[in-house]
């Protein structure tokens, strides 16, 4: 299948596979006719590590990193490995940032998390001005300073690519105003409308067009032999998320599922984990996520198109690289 004429459609990584079998999985992917792989930040290896050594393997698929978080490299550093990436890939890098989670960056990097919109503005300065002049001189800005740094090659492209990730309202206007694209995470076909408009009207308050802001998202996906057993697979995921992260939490209060996610919130916080997974409904997960047989994935991949999402990112996390390409071979073509 040739990606170039088919509708744009992502993988993403998150974790459970070995850096190697997520490279084979990318050139899988490129295969199917995917336009764009992803690979998430979190633990499951070094995003620009995994993704130059996929630009070795396959020549077409646009490699992004979703995200890339601002907090746990330095400005420098994150715009050196993006246009390294994109140097190995021949132009076919897109740079994911967000700011990540605060339960995250601060636990688990030693990283004091603050400021972090400030700081997420200044990184993609930083990196435009880097990519474009091939340095940085006397930046100072709220959150970062830097003195002076350049970059010792020629770049491959003097503009990246450069997508955002936003949830709620406020971000996603701000996505609207300074991004290339915009990462949803767990869109829901009833939201995407009131998710553009936010998109759109960040994008004109700033002047710009809001078809230049490519809309995206992160579509957790499961294929399985009934939609139960899909369903029962995507329990676990659902619940830590609901139970770690706050903002998760409230994203899928604001899906119409505020009972379930206190619910479920209350029992992992006291470590019953199972419990929290059993406590996950049906029902938040086919509107979260997309779960179910072969078939009924890949309908749900067009509905999702249907609703306005520009690229839908099939996310698949699992330690068992056989089921990647039973779900990437469900989802393709959609």
């Amino acid at each position: 299948m040739d990606n170039a004429s088919s509708p744009p459609l992502g993988f993403a990584s998150s974790g459970g596979l070995r850096p190697s079998e997520v490279v084979a999985c990318i050139s899988s992917a490129e295969s199917m006719g995917y336009s764009s792989a992803w690979m998430a930040e979190g633990h499951g290896g070094d995003q620009f590590a995994i993704l130059s050594a996929a630009a070795m393997q396959t020549s077409t698929i646009t490699l992004g990193t979703c995200i890339s978080s601002v907090f746990v490299r330095s400005a420098p550093t994150l715009a050196m490995a993006a246009l390294t990436l994109d140097d190995l890939s021949g132009g076919r890098c897109v740079l994911g940032l967000g700011t990540s989670h605060k339960e995250q960056v601060q636990p688990e990097h030693g990283v004091v998390f603050e400021k972090p919109t400030a700081r997420l503005r200044e990184y993609i300065e930083i990196t435009r001005r880097i990519a474009a002049d091939g340095k940085v001189d006397g930046f100072s800005g709220e959150a970062v300073s830097i003195e002076a740094f350049d970059l010792w090659y020629e770049r491959k492209r003097r503009k990246l690519p450069i997508y955002v990730a936003g949830i709620f309202p406020r971000m996603l206007e701000i996505c609207g105003e300074i991004s290339d694209g915009v990462l949803l995470t767990r869109a829901t076909l009833a939201n995407v409308a009131e998710k553009r408009a936010h998109i759109e009207a960040g994008a004109r308050a700033a002047g710009r067009d809001p078809s230049d802001v490519v809309v995206a998202s992160l579509l957790p996906t499961y294929v399985a032999d009934t939609q139960q057993a899909a369903f029962d697979a995507m329990r676990p995921g659902l619940a830590f998320y609901a139970g770690f992260f706050p903002r998760y939490k409230r994203l899928l209060a604001e899906a119409g599922f505020a009972d379930a996610a206190d619910n479920i919130a209350q029992a992992w916080n006291a470590g019953h984990h199972q419990q929290a997974a059993a406590l996950v409904p049906d029902k938040l997960i086919d509107t979260t996520c997309i779960a179910g047989t072969a078939e009924q994935c890949h309908a749900r991949v067009a509905e999702y198109r249907a609703a306005g999402i520009d690229l839908p990112i099939i996310g698949v996390r699992t330690p068992l690289p056989d089921q990647v390409t039973t779900v990437l071979a469900a989802c393709a073509g959609a």
